[in-house]
């Protein structure tokens, strides 16, 4: 990326050797200890918890230190998605970067600007010394992506500081002063194979290219599950034909929106014409349903080898009838702030693991904690209902808006006199690490901003050039402008 002399530089320098260290989610032991030499290099003092978290501190600027003390943080790992046909290793390969226009993009993979960019943006400011501001902690948590554990792993000592800048946003010019909180069920099947035999078909149905999403921000805007369209499918023919279901496979990440899903099933050899009929007409239906958010999905039904064995048909139907009534999408949109959806369910992975389970993950959303416990106890009761075992957990808060921010005032003014327009305040459906930060420390003042980045959590994951650089100055004036003490 030094080659593209993208700005600002120094930012782009640094997410370029970023991109060079695997750091998926539970997976940043490299990065974390690349933070940790980077401190020590430029001479700050740096701590690194068991978890893995790093804080690298810096004093202020000379002339600055009445200034209340300003926590940057960012979150260290990656979402670690591809399309079926790359090949990448997420554990060893590094992220192949390119630019296309105003955007920047990875080849085939997850581009790992959520939450990169943020940490790269930190390391820049620890890095210029010209830069003018208040005494800063820089914050690097892990593991936000699978279940926020890096930050409820943090110690009251690693949140010392007054302000927290949050650099995990995804849309420039809007700065967020909420977010929704969460929980995820894990449901498990446990079948039995029977013995097949006779004039049997066996096919695999595939459903690939959906636009899939962050299960947060995306869920609203109305894109196909490809758990719930091949479900939907199976559902079809079993109540129609004499069905075998051998095998399942779909999504991947329990904050992803689903790209592709697959099965394989057996019908009697007479009915496989039919059967491929029904699958065409099923095709065009949802091709129809989902044009204007799925415009590249695509259907695939093809004769695989014969298995000679299914899972039991009282597992089957409680699978494919749990699958076809649970919720998922939109629950309820906000009362308070319009536009906001309140509560959500995704439908994340089904997975048969090879060892007598069918592992389904899901994952609920809410400002409101009633809400999400409403909505996940109606996910659990259906699953339970179908005859699986479900565990709850991973429960994170939501993070409560403050309109009389001390901190939201100033990034509010330093837009508004940089660009010549009004920053939005807005709160996000997504969740973040700030609703944690405050139950450690609940004095903190916060807000969460970043550049503009469209496609996150899936293949199409984008970075806007442009943006970045004005993210980067609305965070330095900020910097220099922060309240005094």
């Amino acid at each position: 990326m030094e080659k593209l002399n993208l700005q600002p530089k120094m930012l782009f320098e640094y997410f370029a050797q970023i991109c060079e260290i695997p750091h998926g989610s539970k997976n940043e032991e490299r990065i974390s200890q690349f933070l940790q030499d980077f401190g020590k290099s430029l001479g700050l003092e740096t701590i690194a918890d068991a978890a893995g978290n790093v804080l690298i501190k810096k004093p202020a600027t000379p002339g600055y230190e009445n200034r209340k003390t300003i926590i940057l943080q960012g979150h260290m790992d990656m979402v670690c998605d591809k399309r079926g046909d790359v090949e990448h290793d997420f554990k060893t390969d590094p992220i192949k970067t390119y630019v296309d226009g105003e955007w920047l993009k990875a080849q085939g993979t997850t581009l790992g600007a959520d939450n990169g960019i943020g940490v790269a943006a930190s390391m820049a400011v620890l890095a210029d010394n010209t830069i003018k501001h208040g005494p800063i902690n820089c914050l690097f948590t892990v593991d936000e992506e699978t279940g926020l554990t890096g930050a409820e792993a943090l110690g009251a000592d690693m949140l010392q500081g007054d302000i927290l800048l949050n650099l995990d946003s995804e849309d420039e010019g809007e700065i967020f002063i909420g977010c929704a909180g969460g929980v995820c069920n894990y449901a498990e099947f446990k079948y039995f194979w029977n013995i097949i035999s006779g004039d049997l078909f066996f096919m695999k149905a595939e459903i690939s290219n959906l636009t899939g999403g962050h299960s947060g921000d995306d869920i609203n805007k109305g894109r196909a599950n490809a758990n719930k369209l091949l479900n939907r499918f199976l559902c079809r023919i079993a109540d129609k034909y004499e069905f075998y279901l051998c095998d399942i496979d779909g999504g991947s990440l329990h904050n992803a929106i689903p790209r592709e899903a697959s099965a394989v099933f057996a019908v009697q050899s007479a009915d496989k014409e039919s059967v491929r009929v029904d699958f065409n007409v099923f095709a065009a239906e949802v091709q129809e349903e989902f044009a204007a958010t799925d415009p590249n999905m695509r259907f695939v039904l093809q004769s695989t080898d014969p298995m000679h064995r299914a899972f039991d048909k009282d597992t089957t139907q409680g699978l494919l009838k749990s699958v076809h009534s649970v919720f998922n999408g939109v629950f309820a949109m906000s009362q308070d702030v319009p536009g906001l959806v309140e509560t959500s369910s995704n439908l994340a992975s089904v997975r048969n693991n090879g060892e007598n389970l069918i592992k389904i993950t899901t994952s609920q959303r809410s400002s409101i904690i009633s809400a999400r416990d409403n909505v996940s106890d109606s996910v659990r009761a259906a699953f339970e209902l179908g005859g699986a075992t479900v565990v709850t957990k991973g429960h994170y808060p939501g993070w409560k808006p403050n309109v009389n921010s001390e901190i939201l005032k100033v990034a509010c003014n330093e837009y508004k006199r940089l660009f010549g327009e009004e920053a939005k305040i807005k709160a996000i459906h997504a969740g973040l690490e700030c609703g944690l930060f405050l139950e450690k420390a609940p004095h903190l003042d916060m807000i969460s901003f970043g550049p503009t980045m469209r496609g996150v959590h899936s293949p199409d994951e984008k970075l806007n050039i442009p943006s970045t650089e004005r993210f980067w100055r609305h965070m330095l004036a900020i910097l220099e402008n922060a309240p005094v003490k």
